[in-house]
């Protein structure tokens, strides 16, 4: 499958430094910063600073240092934001893909939740 990057989204835009955003951590593959309109008292995104869609993506075509790199920023985020099961009481991690997956924004990101007890993930389809 052929993925179509779209430069002018929102997270291709915050990389360049077009709109603003709350950093929380930035190394030299990745990006994370707080969400807009957080769901839970920790609402983080990470995201890589590559050009991938979604997370398959990501994952078939970013080099191994970009990808070590992403999974790192999210362990050290989730301890400083005191929701690792070391120093709290847990977090979910949601990446989404495509229309099924109800992706807004085109360029791959995780969003780390915690903070408070989220629920169950999905209910059952009626």
């Amino acid at each position: 499958m052929a993925y179509s990057y779209d430069d002018q989204n929102i997270f291709a835009r915050i990389l360049r430094g077009e709109i603003p955003n709350d950093t929380v951590l930035e190394t030299e593959h990745t990006l994370a910063f707080r969400d807009i309109q957080p769901q839970a008292p920790v609402h983080v995104l990470v995201i890589p600073k590559g050009a991938y869609v979604s997370y398959d993506h990501f994952a078939a075509e970013a080099t191994d240092a970009e990808i070590a790199d992403l999974n790192r920023v999210i362990a050290r985020i989730c301890r400083d934001e005191g929701v690792s099961l070391e120093n709290g009481e847990g977090f979910r991690m949601i990446t989404n893909a495509g229309r099924h997956g109800v992706q807004e924004v085109p360029h791959m990101h995780v969003h780390i939740l915690g903070g408070r007890p989220l629920g169950r993930m999905l209910s059952p389809a009626g």
